[in-house]
């Protein structure tokens, strides 16, 4: 397909950018008529700048941080994302050190945890340290919510820092922090080096959680319609190969390449026995997971409580843009429910209720603070 330079795709090195290195190495890109560059990042922040400058057309990306790029919340001006395909479901997961010894059960509430940090309050200790992977994103909001559920303020009573995936297990080996919510394998790792033990995984807490998206600028997207549906046919073909279960030891052996994720290929397909790449309509980038992140964003003060949530969601969320490939690939239309059940067990969520949900998560916050 003619089109100008290669495509330049930007990449953090997670098992949810699987489709994307799938579809470079098993030739599905080049099946579209497709010259791709993949460029393996250093940080979700170089993922934001180098999308909102046009150094890469498209990449693997925070979900929040597409959303809070459109509304102009994640540094600087306005950069609009828009979203037509989700990489993968049930990547997050939250790993706790092993020293800690505050884990039992199946961890769906933290409240080991807030015991902890209640005798160390007392003895004038300081507070323990979590990490996530950037302020704007799933992790966050998953953590914050974990945390907030058993009587944990984490704006006052735990100290949130931020660091790149790959060097969670160090940190958490060095104790640096306490622990983290991060993407598969890095938890895997963890547990593998002894340093950490799995409290919760994000799938206990919402069953196929969402996490990140194929993102491209608005502007972009306007300019290269058919790059883009070629993108999307190559990713959706990807996502299917993925998800079979009888290529995932293949799976682990590429992503286990040092210019893609570099761990283990054990260890990586170990990782990735909860993770959902394409089934039941797992790519479908659906406006309700942005409502649910959006209110999540609005309870913690990350967007301004007049943000009109059903709004952003849709604007940035494009199921359209992926029906209309699956509809090229002759496959049938993925369904997009209106209304999820909601983060651990809390009931339904619909996207237009979500602004509603998120002035009652804000109200429920920790009675003290």
């Amino acid at each position: 397909m003619s089109g100008g330079h290669p495509l330049r795709l930007g990449f953090i090195p997670l098992n949810d950018a699987a489709a994307m290195i799938v579809a470079q190495e098993t030739g599905l890109f080049a099946a579209e008529g497709l010259e791709v560059e993949l460029s393996r990042e250093v940080s979700w922040a170089t993922i934001r700048d180098k999308v909102a400058f046009g150094a890469l057309d498209g990449a693997h990306i925070l979900a929040p941080l597409a959303l809070a790029m459109t509304l102009g919340v994640a540094g600087g001006e306005p950069a609009p994302v828009i979203a037509p395909f989700a990489m993968a479901l049930n990547g997050p997961a939250i790993t706790l050190a092993s020293r800690l010894a505050v884990v039992s059960g199946d961890g769906r509430r933290a409240d080991g945890l807030a015991r902890l940090i209640a005798r160390r309050r007392q003895e004038g200790a300081s507070p323990i340290t979590l990490a996530v992977v950037f302020p704007f994103s799933t992790h966050n909001y998953l953590l914050r919510d974990w945390l907030a559920a058993a009587g944990i303020d984490p704006d006052r009573d735990v100290r949130l820092t931020v660091a790149p995936p790959p060097r969670m297990t160090e940190l958490l080996t060095g104790g640096v922090v306490e622990g983290f919510c991060v993407t598969e394998p890095w938890d895997t790792a963890a547990v593998a080096a002894g340093a950490g033990v799995v409290a919760v995984r994000g799938s206990q807490l919402w069953p196929r959680t969402p996490d990140k998206v194929f993102g491209v600028a608005a502007a972009w997207s306007q300019r290269n319609p058919e790059r883009l549906e070629a993108i999307l046919r190559a990713l959706i073909r990807a996502a299917a190969w993925a998800d079979a279960a009888e290529n995932r030891r293949d799976l682990a052996v590429i992503l286990a390449q040092p210019r893609y994720v570099g761990a283990d290929a054990d260890i990586i397909e170990a990782s990735l026995a909860d993770m959902v790449f394409h089934a039941g309509g797992a790519n479908a980038p659906l406006p309700v997971h942005a409502g649910w992140l959006l209110s999540q964003m609005m309870r913690w003060g990350h967007v301004p409580p007049q943000t009109d949530i059903p709004a952003a969601a849709t604007r940035v969320y494009r199921p359209d843009l992926f029906q209309a490939a699956l509809a090229q690939l002759g496959l049938p239309p993925a369904d997009t429910p209106q209304v999820l059940e909601g983060y651990s067990g809390s009931g339904p969520f619909a996207l237009a209720e979500a602004r509603t949900e998120a002035a009652r998560a804000a109200m429920s916050r920790i009675a003290d603070a």
